[in-house]
Order: C-alpha cells, then sequence, then structure tokens
C-alpha cells in the first residue's frame, strides 16, 4: 500500500506539514511527481474541468504548465478536521505572450488513510498584473 506521511487525522502541525508538501511538489512543476500525492481514483474539480484519476492528472498539469509559464505556488493552511484540510493559495504565472497573471483561489482536500488525496476541489479566480506587480 502506498502511503503519504504524515497520515490523517491532521493536527495543525501536520496539516500545516501536508500544505507546504503539496506546495514544493506543484512548484516542481512535474507532473508525475505531483500525482503521487494522489490516490489512483482521484476525483478533482479544478475550475470548469472535472479530473478523474491519477493519469488525467497528470495530463492535465502537463498542458497547465506549458501554457502557465515562470509558475510559482504559494499556499496557505486555512483549516483543517479528521481528513480534511482546507487551504487557500495566490500563484503568479505568464503567459506565451508575456502577460502575468496572478490566480487566487481556496482548495478543499480529502484525504485516504493512507495519507493519500482522494478528493480536490478548486475554485480559482485569474486577474492581469504587470510584471512590476509581481509578489512571488
Amino acid at each position: 500500500m502506498e502511503k503519504k506521511h504524515p497520515l490523517p487525522p491532521f493536527n495543525k502541525e501536520t496539516a500545516i506539514q501536508k500544505v507546504q508538501m503539496a506546495e514544493d511538489a506543484w512548484n516542481s512543476k512535474d507532473p508525475v511527481t505531483v500525482s503521487k500525492a494522489y490516490t489512483i481514483d482521484t476525483e478533482w474539480r479544478n475550475r470548469d474541468l472535472f479530473i478523474n484519476g491519477r493519469q488525467e492528472v497528470q495530463e492535465f498539469l502537463a498542458n497547465k504548465w506549458k501554457i502557465e509559464l515562470a509558475y510559482k505556488l504559494k499556499k496557505e493552511l486555512w483549516a483543517f478536521q479528521d481528513n480534511r484540510i482546507a487551504v487557500r493559495f495566490e500563484y503568479e504565472y505568464h503567459n506565451k505572450e508575456g502577460q502575468w497573471f496572478r490566480a487566487y483561489g481556496n482548495e478543499n482536500w480529502e484525504f485516504d488513510n493512507n495519507g493519500l488525496m482522494k478528493k480536490r476541489y478548486a475554485s480559482i479566480n485569474d486577474i492581469k498584473i504587470n510584471e512590476s506587480d509581481r509578489k512571488l
């Protein structure tokens, strides 16, 4: 059985650790590395997309990072209970035309007993920014 420590139920320390691990993985921009934090049959809602399973996660992320260039993410623990964690986040990127964006959002995560994320629901909004307004 795959395990991804820390395991639920989460306390403040382990929830913060899980959030930092997710931030680090996503900032690697490696779809395979990121996907290993999720169950084989993970369920996602990402904006208006519904993504099911690790393979679809890998395909989604590979496409994302072909479009969202110089991607940099910061996540923050919002709440936790038992096997669930809520985060808020922001990330910045530019498109191939050089337009910079900052995205803001919230995610709700649910983990299995082995510490793998089985559900991820993300609400995200993007705003155009000037390169000089970057924070990350």
